[in-house]
């Protein structure tokens, strides 16, 4: 049995990929103060002082603010008694003393002489400072915020871009619904039940990865909090031991950005994740942090993971309790070997599902700006795999029917076999100047496009990437492309695109 190897610690056997980080560097450590009752210095009376002491006061903390004059912007706060924290305004400037008892400080000061030394004073004292607009003072920063009390969640441009921060922000804001909220206060009051009657780790996972389905959905009604209850009462009388299991999801080509939001949501439930080479980091970036990594490397033309020790490792996991992600490149259903490893895990007993991902024709297409079915040039799309089991062509592939001028042809896995290809084809009398494309890292920041014809096809699939996987399109709707996309290749009438 090959050995599977467990990221970030080790790498494929006969590949120079290196281990995926678990972090990435961060420009900040994002940090969440609680608040509630505790003092806070705020030295300046302007109007971004005011915004300030608003974000303040609403977390419950009590401002003690040095100012001889305010703005208009503090008359609502300090007429509002609503508010769970308070305001003591104390009419003249700022003293070391001030920052003695003090959970965080604040200042909006213009002279930087001073701003250094409110920054002193408050190191002085160990209180972490803020100066507004002045980063090169700070200790920490204010971000921008998105509030679904008691979901909180700040977004940081580690004041590179404030504009892009609330860009971020407006973005956030439109995929979480302001319901969560009252579901994440429900959280709160179910934690204890949850604990005291699902005793095991699995049921309790099983318990908050439904609610939080359910949070990202309708708003709660009167009669949520007893149904859950109930599902809580049920789960407890469970007997037996339970299985995990296993979830076969689609990475897509390469980019993170084409992830689904339910594949998404799969790598942040998994305790283990099989991936195979051809994942990048980033997808991997998206799972969940104490989630294994275990790379099973599938690769063709390498040395790699026999498909019977991954679906041994699947089971075993799985019969260990285990929620198991089997992440495939593109769609696991579509030449990702999912068939074989859905009846083997049935065969056992283990729960499966999948999570379909973007297909790697699918994302050619959208980086050419090429219809795969063009109406004027195919009425038939059709995916072959460019080797069979043996490392070679296909020798049951209906040949004439792939030949047809009005089908559009995209051979998956066809790198070692495209000069087969091109002279098959031709054989069963496809004209060989029909336009084809071959790509290389699609979607990755290598990828690389060969333009050409039939004939030629052998050799341009020579011209790209040795260590990238090539999708090869074979049809007249390759022919429709922008000519200024493309850059002569020397010697050679095709076109060779490096895309950016």
């Amino acid at each position: 049995m090959q050995s599977l190897s467990l990221l970030p610690n080790s790498r494929e056997t006969g590949s120079d990929r290196p281990a995926a980080q678990r972090i990435a560097p961060l420009a900040t450590l994002p940090l969440f103060f609680k608040l509630e009752g505790n003092k806070v210095l705020v030295a300046g009376g302007s109007e971004a002082a005011a915004w300030k002491v608003e974000l303040l006061i609403a977390a419950g903390a009590r401002v003690h603010l040095y100012a001889e004059e305010l703005d208009s912007g503090f008359r609502p706060l300090l007429r509002d008694s609503t508010r769970p924290g308070r305001i003591v305004w104390h009419r003249q400037a700022w003293k070391d003393e001030n920052f003695c008892g003090a959970a965080v400080a604040i200042g909006d000061i213009a002279s930087d002489d001073e701003a250094d030394a409110f920054r002193r004073a408050a190191k002085a004292w160990g209180v972490p400072v803020n100066i507004i607009d002045k980063p090169e003072y700070c200790a920490f920063q204010f971000g921008s915020i998105v509030n679904r009390s008691p979901v909180v969640i700040g977004i940081s441009s580690d004041a590179s871009s404030p504009i892009l921060t609330q860009a971020i922000r407006r973005r956030i804001e439109t995929l979480i619904p302001s319901s969560l909220a009252n579901w994440a206060t429900m959280a709160r009051g179910l934690r204890r039940e949850v604990s005291s009657r699902l005793t095991s780790k699995r049921q309790r996972r099983w318990f908050w990865e439904q609610f939080s389905n359910l949070a990202f959905g309708a708003p709660p009604n009167p009669n949520t909090r007893e149904t859950l209850l109930a599902e809580i009462q049920h789960k407890s009388r469970a007997r037996g031991s339970e299985f995990g299991q296993v979830t076969l999801v689609g990475a897509g080509p390469g980019d993170a950005e084409f992830l689904t939001l339910k594949a998404v949501r799969a790598l942040q439930s998994a305790d283990i994740i099989l991936h195979d080479n051809l994942v990048s980091d980033e997808v991997l970036e998206l799972a969940r942090r104490e989630a294994k990594r275990m790379l099973v490397g599938k690769r063709g033309g390498r040395e790699s993971c026999r498909q019977e020790d991954i679906n041994e490792m699947m089971a075993k996991l799985a019969k260990a309790g285990k929620s198991v992600v089997r992440l495939k490149s593109g769609d696991p259903m579509v030449f990702g070997r999912a068939g074989e490893e859905i009846e083997w895990l049935q065969d056992q007993g283990i729960s499966v599902s999948t999570v379909p991902g973007i297909t790697a024709a699918a994302a050619m297409a959208s980086a050419l700006g090429i219809s795969l079915t063009h109406r004027d040039h195919a009425r038939s799309l059709r995916f072959v795999t460019g080797h069979s089991r043996k490392g070679i062509l296909p020798d049951d592939i209906d040949w004439r029917a792939v030949a047809d001028p009005k089908t559009t042809t995209v051979f998956y896995m066809g790198r070692g076999t495209a000069a087969q290809i091109s002279a098959t084809l031709i054989a069963n009398d496809m004209d060989p100047v029909t336009p084809v494309v071959a790509c290389a890292g699609l979607s990755r920041p290598t990828q690389k496009t060969w333009f050409g014809s039939l004939g030629d096809l052998g050799a341009g699939v020579k011209a790209l990437l040795p260590d990238e996987p090539v999708l090869i399109g074979i049809g007249s709707v390759f022919g429709v492309q922008e000519e200024d996309c493309c850059m002569p290749a020397p010697n050679s009438e095709t076109r060779i695109s490096a895309d950016l």
